[in-house]
């Protein structure tokens, strides 16, 4: 591969030598290649041009060891300039679930922090896709402790390597990565200044009864059952909140028509946050005439924005 990235796709022709592959990663939008089939040298053939100058970017692909031992990779966009002094801006992005890779493909968003001397870090977590269905279920119902232990091990790690440290860290994640940034923070509000849950499923007893949430049983198991109900009990967000703990600060996003995960798990989550004790904010975002993410271009800017401008002003 060219660089650090994603196989997007590859097409050719039977009668000819020469074929095409298309990939990205963080640092390249997307580009196709030409390539010949019988002595596989490529070549670029086209590619999206943005004004920005990437020679001055880095992408570390990294490994922390989680509580139990296990090395969990993830990705770290970054200035190759940039000093480790513990003072860097970090946002720690991750999702754990339903057997989906976290790949590394372009995003503007992550452009813009990394521009102004942020650190991105992209954690491929257990209960993902990125080694098989063995780590898919390692992070599944009765193991999902093992998702939180992992994105734990890696805010660790980055403050032990001096990107940053708790005070300037934030942690951030949609769907079923809103419920991670949600109960990382709740569980350990040391570690995390900022969380960030997107579209979160925050009520682990009840997600089951609306929309499609039954069809997200064997992922988290359902509380009807005797034998899931302790363990998700033990890590719902909503009903992990202790209004005597000072938590983070949190802006929770969603939008007002989601039928995946509906917005009454955001709503009812920021209610009861709010009646804990300190005086960090507990804010939530709610995006009109939107489903399960900004509907528009416009939109997304606005979101992006708004949590990028929450996120600083509530780091020391």
């Amino acid at each position: 591969m060219p660089n650090k990235g994603t196989f997007l796709g590859m097409s050719g022709n039977q009668k000819t030598r020469q074929g095409y592959f298309a990939e990205s990663s963080f640092l390249s939008p997307m580009q196709v290649y030409e390539i010949d089939f019988e002595t596989l040298e490529f070549k670029l053939y086209s590619s999206t041009k943005i004004d920005f100058n990437f020679e001055n970017y880095e992408i570390i692909q990294d490994f922390a060891i989680s509580k139990d031992n296990t090395k969990i990779p993830a990705f770290i966009i970054k200035r190759k300039d940039l000093e480790l002094n513990s003072k860097n801006p970090t946002i720690l992005y991750g999702y754990g679930g339903f057997n989906i890779s976290l790949l590394p493909v372009f995003s503007p968003k992550i452009l813009t922090w990394v521009e102004r001397g942020g650190v991105y870090v992209f954690a491929n977590l257990r209960g993902g896709g990125e080694y098989g269905e063995r780590w898919h279920k390692a992070g599944q119902k009765h193991n999902k402790q093992n998702v939180f232990d992992d994105a734990h091990a890696w805010a660790q790690h980055l403050i032990d390597n001096k990107y940053c440290s708790s005070s300037n860290l934030a942690i951030q994640g949609g769907s079923n990565g809103g419920l991670l940034a949600a109960a990382c923070a709740l569980q350990r509000p040391d570690l995390y200044s900022v969380s960030l849950p997107a579209a979160g499923v925050l009520d682990m007893l009840k997600y089951q009864n609306f929309t499609c949430g039954y069809q997200w049983s064997d992922e988290y198991g359902v509380a009807t059952k005797r034998e899931d109900f302790d363990t998700l009990y033990s890590y719902s967000p909503y009903h992990s909140i202790d209004v005597n703990v000072e938590y983070p600060a949190f802006l929770v996003t969603c939008s007002d028509l989601d039928d995946r995960v509906v917005p009454a798990h955001s709503y009812k989550f920021v209610a009861k946050l709010q009646q804990s004790k300190g005086e960090k904010p507990h804010m939530i975002r709610v995006e009109i005439n939107s489903s399960h993410g900004a509907s528009n271009l416009s939109k997304a800017i606005e979101e992006a924005s708004d949590l990028f401008v929450f996120t600083l002003m509530n780091f020391k």
